[in-house]
């Protein structure tokens, strides 16, 4: 069976609660829960969560709360592979037979099911152990400059100053939006990044929300997404 997994830890510092924060008339963490049901390819839809309040409402949107997430999986500094191994382990102790796991950040909103599916045929075909989204740049990193503490700035890449922007290779990131994994990458704990095969999507919908300024952004967005999302329909 494939299972979705939403990591949403109570403590965020920089947008307090940002995960059960209105977002365009519902809780943020809804629109991952949402995008799950709609996709259609999982069995299971799981909050994994140290706190009640977003157990609670993730559950009235429509996903499953096995568990509560320990509190040593739930700080500021564990990374996403340990909290997605826990949960896949403690739903292997329930008996489920489990071969793929889509981890949904609970702050992306303008995840597209199709995204979902054609990630997950992706995963079916490649020997990657994870397929995530990306998407590029959108100015070329080796013109990149750092801002030094007088405010005078100087090149990341000095051997590139003079080098045409065309004859630039061009950079792709990973946008955070979701990871889908292969049950072995994610219980024996495999980076994702060197192990990963990529989806790429639209820049402007590649929206990280981690500080007020992502959040504004992404509301004066999220107009423009829905329409496009019609018209996908």
């Amino acid at each position: 069976m494939n299972i979705a997994v939403i990591p949403a830890r109570g403590g965020s510092k920089r947008i307090p609660r940002k995960n059960i924060r209105n977002f365009y008339g519902k809780p943020m963490i809804a629109y991952a829960i949402e995008v799950a049901h709609a996709a259609g390819i999982f069995e299971h839809i799981i909050v994994s969560s140290d706190d009640k309040e977003i157990i609670n409402v993730a559950k009235t949107y429509g996903a499953e709360a096995p568990f509560v997430r320990p509190a040593l999986l739930s700080d500021d500094y564990t990374p996403t592979v340990p909290v997605i191994s826990h949960t896949i382990q403690s739903c292997l102790y329930l008996g489920w037979q489990i071969e793929y796991v889509c981890c949904i950040y609970p702050t992306a909103p303008f995840v597209l099911a199709d995204d979902l599916h054609k990630a997950y045929k992706i995963m079916s075909q490649t020997k990657n152990g994870y397929v995530f989204p990306v998407t590029a740049f959108p100015s070329h990193i080796q013109r990149g400059l750092k801002l030094l503490d007088n405010n005078s700035v100087e090149p990341f890449y000095p051997e590139f100053a003079n080098t045409r922007t065309q004859d630039l290779e061009m950079a792709y990131y990973d946008v955070g939006q979701f990871y889908w994994g292969n049950i072995d990458a994610w219980i024996h704990g495999h980076a994702i990044h060197p192990n990963g095969h990529s989806l790429i999507i639209p820049e402007w919908r590649a929206v990280d929300i981690d500080t007020l300024s992502d959040w504004e952004r992404a509301e004066k967005l999220f107009p423009i997404f829905l329409d496009e999302n019609k018209k996908i329909k």
